[in-house]
């Protein structure tokens, strides 16, 4: 697999990007032969399909002018998607009375509890859950220090 400057192409299209009303959410390389690379893009309002035919044919020009990256390639431009991981303090004000699934810690183990969250601040988190057998919701706390992983969480 070629090994590409990522950190130079991220400085590279991140500001056009953000001029363009975009925040560049992940960028990196993939596929088989590892000669595809992945730009995830976000903004306040879903990502629609024309967001990103713009944003491949912004960046594609800026890369290939740079000479980043040696022989073909494919550019692939897309959303976060509907079950995005949650990042940070940010990701999760943001996304605050949205249903979410969230690993934690508890003890010696990891948890998991999906529900809707509820509260965000500088202490932590707290998630709505369904209590058990279909009691009354409960609310549990979590701080950051105990938060391992998050996602948005897809309801029907």
């Amino acid at each position: 697999m070629p090994n590409w400057p990522i950190s130079s192409i991220k400085e590279l299209i991140e500001p056009t990007l953000n001029h363009l009303g975009y925040e560049l959410y992940s960028l990196d390389q993939s596929g088989q032969s590892g000669r595809t690379l992945r730009i995830s893009i976000d903004h306040a309002e879903p990502i629609t399909v024309e967001d990103c035919e713009r944003v491949s044919r912004v960046a594609g020009p800026l890369i290939e002018h740079a000479e980043l990256i040696d022989g073909p390639y494919n550019l692939e431009v897309s959303s976060p998607g509907a079950e995005r991981p949650l990042r940070g303090l940010a990701d999760y004000e943001r996304f605050n009375g949205k249903r979410v699934n969230i690993c934690y810690r508890s003890g010696d183990s990891d948890n998991v509890v999906e529900g809707q969250l509820v509260a965000v601040d500088a202490a932590g988190i707290a998630v709505q859950a369904q209590g058990v057998r279909g009691r009354t919701p409960v609310v549990l706390h979590i701080s950051w220090s105990d938060v391992v992983a998050g996602r948005l969480a897809v309801t029907f």
